[in-house]
């Protein structure tokens, strides 16, 4: 990271950081999409088990690496007031807290997970492989969330490029086990859908084992000292990082989760409706990929000028990355208007489900728009250590504007299950329009205060 005068100079360090981002964020999307892919061409039953295990386990990562996600403003901060004497110690109370956070997990997943398996009443054989996918891949958690810490403090300091490359490693490695322990190679069984879980968790050990070598090796990050003279447990440091992470946690988890209860509150309709919904909602969360990184990103650079008290180079930085979000939206909208039959038969052959895709599809460019202008603004806000109006905004509207909108749409009027995607648009659009009041609130009161 370094300090930037001219607008050409802050948009170029802006993609610098962005670009890897945004690969990396892809990269992670695509492990899910392969072990779903992979486990589907052994089997049907496997591919439902791996589905479904995806499905408990994506609201609760995603929460769990908003919490971790606070260590990102803390140092990008501290880097940006020149007091990088303090970042070894947060650095470290990031990681026994990403551990503790890891234990607590797998003490609660062991203890729910067979009851909330037997809640969703599915068939032995694909609660089954949901069951064991789920716990092979929680052999993996302890060193995920290091991971994450540790690829939180890397883009932090502005080397996002170097977690990209951390991911497109792991990637082929993951597809290589994939193949290995799903179909049974090189003389090991055929573990099926169970042999997915193995393989992402063996992939989560090796990128945290190559994130800490970075780390121990290369410049800037070797010259902290990182892994040596460890401070002991801090509580209030823990609390500290928290009272940051916390809320953007449970705000990600209220985003994320709220897909999941519309899925099932859709269950009533017909397999292509449901089949169709799922397609849209796929390629959708493959575009969200772009404002997700844009808002990653300004948390990065803004943290950065708002530790170094360039409250207007933060201001410029948002502004930069909202409209960037916006134009690539209504790019992207454009060409899926023209191009949702082509896009639709990637997902499926039935002509039926084709058409109904396309229809999902056009709500899906709506949607993503709301998103363009909303997930920048969250990033930007983390960036100013700003997150519990984040939080209250994202429970309004999620779970109290856009649910329930769309669920009188559905039963109430023609749009069916096309009034979920109007409520969530709804709800969507509210939230970015809180959100960018909020951000103008905060920068109007800081600059009253530096005057």
């Amino acid at each position: 990271m370094y300090e930037t005068l001219l607008i050409r100079q802050k948009v170029k360090l802006f993609i610098t950081i962005l670009i890897p981002i945004l690969i990396t964020q892809v990269s992670l999307n695509l492990m899910t999409f392969f072990d779903t892919v992979m486990s589907g061409r052994f089997g049907a039953i496997d591919l439902a088990g791996v589905a479904i295990g995806s499905s408990l386990w994506l609201p609760i990562s995603t929460g769990i690496n908003g919490i971790l996600l606070a260590i990102t403003p803390i140092i990008a901060q501290l880097t940006g007031a020149k007091e990088t004497n303090k970042i070894k110690k947060n650095m470290h109370q990031g990681i026994y807290l990403s551990i503790v956070i890891a234990l607590i997990v797998i003490i609660i997943g062991g203890l729910l997970l067979t009851p909330v398996l037997n809640m969703l009443d599915l068939e032995s054989d694909v609660s089954h492989v949901a069951k064991y996918y789920l716990i092979s891949l929680g052999a993996g958690i302890i060193p995920l969330f290091i991971f994450n810490t540790l690829r939180n403090f890397i883009d932090a300091l502005g080397q996002t490029r170097l977690s990209m490359v951390i991911m497109l490693i792991s990637l082929p490695i993951n597809i290589v086990l994939n193949y290995i322990l799903i179909f049974g190679k090189l003389g090991l069984p055929a573990f099926g859908g169970i042999g997915s879980g193995i393989a992402t968790a063996l992939t989560y050990w090796l990128v945290c084992f190559i994130a800490m070598a970075i780390i121990k090796r290369l410049q800037p990050f070797r010259s902290f000292n990182l892994f040596s003279s460890w401070s002991i447990p801090n509580l209030s440091a823990w609390w500290e990082q928290l009272k940051i992470g916390l809320p953007i946690g449970f705000a990600m988890f209220f985003e994320t989760s709220i897909f999941s209860a519309v899925t099932i509150l859709m269950s009533v309709y017909s397999t292509y409706t449901i089949a169709a919904h799922q397609a849209a909602i796929s390629f959708a969360s493959l575009l969200y990929m772009i404002p997700l990184s844009v808002g990653m990103a300004l948390t990065i650079v803004v943290g950065f000028e708002v530790g170094a008290k360039r409250y207007k180079d933060a201001r410029t930085f948002g502004y930069i990355g909202i409209s960037g979000s916006i134009f690539f939206a209504i790019l992207n909208g454009v060409i899926l208007l023209v191009l949702k039959e082509p896009v639709a038969a990637l997902y499926n052959s039935e002509p039926e489900v084709i058409q109904l895709t396309t229809e999902f599809i056009v709500f899906a460019v709506f949607y993503q728009l709301a998103d363009a202008f909303g997930a920048p603004i969250q990033g930007a806000l983390r960036g100013y250590k700003d997150v519990n109006m984040t939080l209250v905004i994202a429970l309004i509207s999620y779970w109290v504007i856009g649910l329930p909108i769309g669920w009188i749409l559905a039963n109430y009027t023609r749009l069916e299950p096309f009034g979920y995607w109007v409520g969530i648009i709804t709800g969507l659009s509210c939230g970015a329009i809180a959100l960018l009041w909020r951000l103008l609130y905060l920068q109007k009161n800081i600059r009253k205060q530096i005057k």
